[in-house]
């Protein structure tokens, strides 16, 4: 009888190692799979900033994936802490409005290839604040060997063509105070996946935040919405797949690898990104594919893999 019991036991642990297992796996593919939508919401932001300011389109893509979680999820999310509220908010505040606004301003201050780098060193932001709150998640060295060879990767891509780089301090300060809020963002979302809610209910929590925290800011600036606008195909399509898309099914897989895989491993297919970006470019607007993009392109690939390699003891 104490054998079967055994063989039982045996069976249940072996169940529940092959489903973290296919969590693991999952997690790793839904990472690298945002990524790859994110590197191609450049297109559409190009064309709405031709009719929008920045927090318009930003405030729009928010109120769209808001209202697409309302609709698919449509259950309230009960809170037996109150206290827990603040990391909700915090999320809104952090990842929605602060990275947002902090890196579209960065944008019309400075170079696109500077803040192209910045934004690479993500991953090295997430790993030293997340390191900092949580004890249990520490990056090994795999991880920083990776992150330099990626980061010369992108750096190949993002001055591809430039004779120099250019630097604007207060631009490129903007970009890299935007790297660190989403640092706390990934913190912050590690802390809410311990508490087991529901992902879909959590991502719409955090974009009522960012809504609520947006408001403000479209006062402050004044702006006026040109209805007439949304009356052609491609700002309708283009608004869908940033809200829809990119926001609502993005972040909600997002903070879903998030919660499975942990926040490092998660932070570190940021650099999927430019190697989409050159894709796209080469596809879409027709851009040349140089060497030293490929080149670039092969070294962040490489990063990636080095940084996702666990060390052996």
């Amino acid at each position: 009888m104490s054998e079967e019991k055994v063989g039982v036991q045996s069976e249940e642990k072996g169940g529940t190692e092959m489903k973290e297992e296919k969590k693991q796996i999952i997690g790793h593919v839904l990472a690298c799979g945002t990524q790859m939508m994110w590197g191609a919401t450049f297109v559409a932001t190009k064309v709405l900033l031709a009719h929008f300011l920045p927090v318009q389109v930003l405030f729009t893509r928010v109120v769209i994936a808001f209202l697409m979680l309302w609709i698919l999820f449509p259950h309230t999310l009960k809170i037996v802490d109150k206290k827990r509220e603040l990391a909700f908010a915090g999320a809104g505040l952090f990842g929605i409005v602060l990275y947002f606004m902090l890196e579209n301003t960065a944008l019309t201050m400075t170079y696109a290839s500077n803040v192209g780098i910045i934004v690479a060193c993500a991953p090295f932001f997430v790993a030293v604040i997340v390191g900092i709150f949580f004890k249990n998640e520490k990056p090994g060295v795999n991880f920083f060997v990776g992150f330099v060879i990626a980061i010369i990767g992108i750096a190949m891509i993002s001055m591809n063509g430039a004779k120099s780089l250019h630097l604007n301090p207060k631009g490129d300060m903007l970009a890299f105070t935007a790297m660190i809020s989403w640092g706390f963002y990934s913190a912050i979302i590690k802390k809410i996946g311990e508490w087991d809610y529901p992902t879909a209910a959590v991502t719409r929590r955090i974009y009522f935040y960012g809504m609520l925290f947006l408001i403000p800011v479209l006062r402050w600036q004044g702006v006026s919405w040109d209805v007439t606008v949304f009356k052609k195909p491609e700002i309708i399509l283009n608004f869908l797949f940033l809200g829809v898309g990119a926001s609502a099914l993005g972040f909600f897989l997002w903070n879903l690898s998030t919660k499975w895989i942990g926040a490092i491993k998660t932070s570190v297919y940021i650099y999927v990104s430019p190697v989409v970006t050159v894709v796209l470019s080469v596809v879409i607007l027709h851009e040349k594919m140089t060497v030293v993009s490929v080149a670039g392109a092969i070294l962040i690939l490489l990063g990636l893999i080095v940084s996702q390699k666990k060390m052996k003891k």
